[in-house]
């Protein structure tokens, strides 16, 4: 379960066992967590908890980190 970026009080990161699926990042902070696919573009809910607007934004952001963070676990 690779973190890819802390800040604050969220995590971001990706379970191993998701390289099926599309791109994309889980985050978390405390109890609450929101999953958000990070295709090319903008980000994407793909479900979403009470978090969904304060991480919007950050997801967004970084949206080509996680692009390459997410390219380089799956390909190695």
């Amino acid at each position: 379960m690779p973190t890819v970026l802390r800040t604050g009080p969220y995590r971001l990161f990706f379970y191993s066992a998701d390289r099926d699926e599309p791109r994309h990042v889980h985050v978390e902070r405390d109890a609450n967590r929101a999953k958000f696919s990070i295709p090319d573009g903008w980000p994407r809910v793909a479900a979403s908890a009470e978090l969904r607007s304060a991480v919007e934004a950050l997801v967004r952001d970084n949206a080509v980190q996680r692009r390459r963070a997410w390219d380089e676990h799956f390909t190695e």
